[in-house]
């Protein structure tokens, strides 16, 4: 699934920005740099792969972040 920049709220309901998607230079995996919208505005970087991951809590599945604007 591809990653766009812009707003993204994580499942527990805070909102965060991506700011870019880019490349380990050992690995080349891939990682989401992304800021989070409350607070201290904090910049963090996630793995790709767990950005787009789906997750299951109480029986029920979802996104652990869901895009909601550019």
């Amino acid at each position: 699934m591809e990653i766009k920049k812009g707003k993204y709220r994580h499942f527990k309901g805070n909102e965060y920005e991506v700011l870019f998607v880019g490349k380990h230079s050992e690995t080349l995996e891939e990682y989401v740099v992304y800021r989070a919208l409350y607070g201290e505005r904090e910049v963090w970087v996630r793995p790709a792969s767990m950005w787009n991951e789906t997750l299951t809590r109480d029986g029920k599945s979802f996104l652990r972040f869901t895009y909601i604007e550019e």
